[in-house]
């Protein structure tokens, strides 16, 4: 029986979860779900924002669903030591599953292009899947400290972690439509020669039916709103990943229709790229769609269920267009809109 790890996390996290096991419970009512605490939440209760019972349930679990982790600008949390802030439990929780590859799917749902901040012309069937190396780069790099009046970060990559990252994003392309933009900055960072080197050799030896190209990143920062119909799969490292993946994110309408997976070689991690959103937390207001598309992506890359998650990104679609939340100019609350998903799911479980 498959042993699903739920992480819901602060602010809106409990709220968008519950949701998205709902509609687990709906459509793979064989599966365990156990609940576990990180992030502020759980320094309040263990002192540690990942505490050790949290990463013992995650051993022999098969997936784990995060909400949402951290507090507001001035939250009392952000005054500890770094290692004790909640998004340090995050960045712990993907060290410790070994996840290196985080997939972001950037799509325009049909009869929702109104939603997005661009035209429709140019909206008009977007389905972009940002993959992002997860476990490397300046994030991670130990070489980091304050002395006096100058602060230090090192971006450092090395050729496996380069390659691993790159042939998931080379396998999702072969699933998709076949082309790879990989995103560097090369013409100034040694880093990025590596990274541009090594993608290509790969591609080079192994994924020579694959297109490939190279472009820097402040030029995908502008064309992934000008022109975002011409990405197919975008491969690029850490930092530049999560600022492009939350710039693309506008294109449906909202960061609360953005799922994500983070894949390695073990349990992968999915949750919501949205923040925790501390203002409406506890309102009930919350747009559970991410968290509710991430289950989606946890049943087909975690549970290998791809008619259960395509079930699901059918539901949620047919709910977006029906009973559009509050964040996309529509009246839905986090119960009406789950709800909606619920109906549209129908009462025969998919699994």
């Amino acid at each position: 029986m498959p042993k699903i790890v739920t992480l819901p996390g602060d602010g809106i996290g409990p709220e968008v979860t519950a949701a998205a096991v709902e509609v687990l419970r709906e459509v793979a009512p064989d599966v365990t779900i156990e609940e576990h605490a990180i992030g502020g939440g759980a320094y309040e209760d263990h002192a540690d924002p990942f505490p050790q019972r949290t990463r013992d349930a995650l051993k022999d679990a098969d997936a784990a669903l995060l909400g949402t982790v951290g507090g507001a600008h001035d939250s009392a949390w952000n005054k500890l030591p770094r290692h004790l802030r909640p998004e340090s439990g995050l960045l712990a929780l993907r060290r410790e599953l070994g996840c290196y590859a985080n997939l972001r799917p950037v799509r325009v749902l049909p009869g929702l292009e109104h939603l997005s901040p661009l035209k429709a012309e140019i909206a008009r069937g977007v389905d972009i899947l940002i993959v992002r190396e997860l476990l490397g780069g300046i994030y991670f790099d130990q070489d980091r400290r304050i002395d006096g009046d100058t602060a230090y970060n090192t971006m450092r990559y090395t050729t496996p972690e380069v390659e691993r990252v790159a042939k998931v994003a080379f396998w999702a392309a072969e699933q998709r439509r076949g082309r790879v933009t990989s995103v560097d900055k090369a013409n100034v960072l040694e880093v990025s020669e590596l990274w541009r080197r090594d993608v290509q050799a790969l591609r080079d030896r192994d994924y020579r039916s694959i297109h490939l190209n190279h472009e820097y990143v402040d030029s995908v920062a502008m064309l992934v709103v000008a022109n975002p119909s011409r990405y197919d799969v975008i491969l690029t490292e850490n930092l530049f990943g999560d600022i492009l993946s939350d710039l693309a994110a506008v294109i449906p309408g909202s960061l609360g229709v953005m799922p994500s997976a983070s894949l390695g070689d073990g349990a992968g991690l999915f949750e919501p790229i949205h923040g925790s959103a501390p203002d409406i937390a506890g309102q009930g207001v919350a747009n559970p769609a991410a968290a509710i598309l991430s289950a989606g992506m946890l049943l087909r890359h975690g549970l290998k269920r791809p008619d259960a998650a395509n079930h699901v990104d059918r539901a949620v679609a047919i709910a977006l267009r029906e009973h559009p939340t509050r964040d996309l100019g529509g009246k839905a609350d986090t119960r009406t809109f789950t709800h909606a998903v619920l109906e549209a799911l129908g009462t025969p479980a998919v699994g």
